[in-house]
């Protein structure tokens, strides 16, 4: 539904970059009161940023309801929104812990700023705490669908890495290339790509390669969102850190580092950190307001 309400003052921020040209950007509406779905999707399109987060107050301070919006549909949660929407926040009301109600559940994140020699130095750090994930095995069928779509030969594949399809607040394919030359060669069938998505209910594909034991490179196709590629997706790499412990392929205390948007020319990295005990997955990173 859109309404007639005053337009509330969008913010552009980069998440997983402290640098604003690199990272994922995002729009980031802090005082949403009054807007209707019809006009956060139409400010969400306007933009054309992969999401943009709309806040409304929450039961006490420092909490909030948050929803996520893509040029082209909602999605239940965004991980690069939700730092770019803390760093906003930090830079207003200054760091510390946060609280945000999304459609996926109940995300805690906390906001420091990081040390540096000089003032203008220093980034401030984001670390959301997921919903609790989940990993679930894909028919092969499927999965002989989405390498169609994306014109990658089943040979290409990491068989180290099983096809999975991981959740930590919004569902992802997780496929693996077995070469960092197969990862950076994405030209995908956007439509076909998309049907299979919207049929099992898919927010991106997280592909992958493993640099080393704890270092990762990822992409992330989003025709869902109306986007061919996610330049940061924090959802993502929460799925994935419960997707790589639940596997056996990384300790079940470990710290990743994964690096996404260089493909695309704006730089990011993720920090994914596992915590033996705890089945959530924390994902953290700097942001930085877009001029």
């Amino acid at each position: 539904m859109t309404t007639n309400a005053p337009r509330p003052e969008v913010l552009r921020y980069t998440a997983f970059s402290s640098d604003p040209g690199g990272g994922n950007p995002a729009g980031v509406v802090l005082d949403a009161a009054g807007l209707g779905d019809g006009d956060m999707l139409g400010i969400a399109a306007e933009l054309g940023y992969s999401e943009t987060a709309f806040l409304t107050a929450g039961p006490k301070e420092r909490a909030y309801g948050i929803r996520y919006f893509s040029p082209k549909a909602e999605v239940p949660f965004c991980g690069h929104a939700t730092i770019a929407t803390a760093v906003a926040l930090a830079e207003r009301i200054g760091p510390g812990e946060l609280v945000f109600a999304t459609r996926a559940g109940t995300v805690p994140v906390e906001v420091e700023v990081e040390s540096a020699e000089g003032e203008e130095d220093r980034a401030v750090r984001a670390t959301l705490t997921s919903v609790e994930p989940h990993v679930a095995e894909i028919a092969d069928g499927d999965v002989a669908e989405a390498l169609a779509a994306l014109g990658w030969p089943a040979g290409d594949l990491d068989p180290a890495f099983a096809p999975r399809v991981a959740f930590a607040g919004a569902r992802h394919l997780v496929l693996a290339a077995a070469t960092r030359a197969r990862l950076a060669d994405l030209a995908y069938d956007f439509a076909r790509l998309e049907a299979l998505m919207h049929r099992l209910d898919l927010t991106t594909l997280q592909l992958v390669w493993r640099e080393s034991a704890t270092v990762f490179h990822v992409r992330d196709p989003f025709p869902v969102g109306g986007v061919v590629e996610d330049p940061a997706t924090g959802a993502a790499a929460a799925a994935f850190g419960a997707y790589a412990r639940e596997l056996g392929l990384v300790p079940p205390d470990a710290v990743l580092t994964l690096h996404q948007g260089e493909d695309l020319g704006r730089p990011g990295e993720l920090t994914v950190t596992l915590r033996a005990g705890d089945p959530r997955v924390r994902v953290s990173g700097t942001g930085a307001r877009i001029g």
